[in-house]
């Protein structure tokens, strides 16, 4: 049965994110001490990957957990809005929607998170480039081989998945569990 398969699928892969423990957990480490240390979180995907990007931006901003009433952590999405993203794309080029936002609001010791499931995507190549050049920190959350972006990225977290369901099912899975944990270092 199609179902049983697609859960023993997605099993395997969460279970393959404990090889990457280190870098899950150094992640964690570089993300608190940003918001602790006043610095801003940036964070962009492309399709599904803007949507869960978004998506981890409200529960930095509002919350996850409905039983911690907590001040906002500064995150933003650098989809920012559709005047914004087809302006750029209209103006100068779609694979600077993501860099031309980073240029004007990143500061040295930020942090860029970057979800993309190839890893091949030229707004996502543009953006790494100019976090690099700003001296902002970078961590992929990539699939597959890491395409492109592990080159560039600071701190690699690799879904070694070509199936996308998959892919961004653990990145969900990472996101939220990076937001819990520095959660609870950021919460007395």
């Amino acid at each position: 049965m199609q179902l049983d398969k697609d859960i023993h699928s997605s099993l395997q892969v969460i279970k393959s994110l404990i090889n990457h423990s280190k870098d899950i957990h150094q992640s964690i480490l570089k993300i608190y001490k940003a918001i602790k240390d006043g610095k801003k979180i940036y964070i962009c995907g492309n399709g599904g990957s803007a949507a869960e990007a978004q998506h981890f931006a409200a529960e930095f901003l509002i919350r996850l957990n409905p039983k911690k009433n907590r001040k906002p952590f500064p995150i933003i999405s650098l989809a920012m809005d559709t005047s914004t993203l087809t302006a750029c794309g209209n103006d100068f080029n779609f694979k600077y929607i993501f860099s031309r936002n980073l240029e004007a609001l990143g500061n040295k010791g930020d942090i860029l998170i970057v979800l993309s499931t190839s890893g091949n995507s030229q707004n996502i190549i543009e953006v790494l480039k100019m976090a690099k050049k700003q001296k902002i920190y970078s961590i992929g959350l990539l699939g597959s081989s890491g395409g492109k972006a592990k080159s560039l990225v600071n701190l690699n977290i690799i879904v070694k998945s070509k199936d996308v369901a998959r892919v961004q099912e653990a990145h969900l899975f990472i996101g939220h569990h990076i937001l819990n944990e520095v959660e609870k270092k950021l919460l007395p």
